[in-house]
């Protein structure tokens, strides 16, 4: 991604109709702001087209959730948006399959990436 994991901070939350993926630099930083919000951008775009992969390449297994998310991505709408220091993705669905799916996949994230020492909300 091109930005120090233990400079950003990364939080994975559950939200009623889905959740949100937020990572921002922890302070200013105009440069690694930059990388960030190209990454979550990037991110959204291939989340959006049911590409999960890249999940798996990071963190060097499946990650659960992706298989439903990705075979029910028309049911999942994926939106970015700018953060003072980075940004956020936001994943919305009013289908109950769905929403497990994510819900497990921001579990996952929550538990890997805090072992890494990333800050995260549950």
């Amino acid at each position: 991604m091109g930005v120090h994991q233990y400079t950003s901070t990364h939080t994975f939350d559950n939200l009623p109709d889905g959740g949100r993926i937020t990572l921002q630099r922890n302070g200013d930083d105009s440069a690694g702001t930059a990388v960030i919000r190209e990454h979550l951008q990037d991110i959204q775009q291939l989340f959006t087209a049911g590409d999960f992969r890249i999940r798996a390449m990071v963190h060097d297994r499946v990650v659960p959730g992706t298989a439903v998310m990705s075979e029910r991505r028309e049911r999942l709408r994926f939106t970015y948006r700018k953060l003072p220091h980075g940004g956020e993705v936001q994943i919305h669905t009013t289908d109950a399959e769905a929403l497990a799916a994510v819900h497990a996949f921001l579990e996952f994230q929550r538990i890997d990436h805090g072992a890494h020492g990333m800050k995260h909300n549950p």
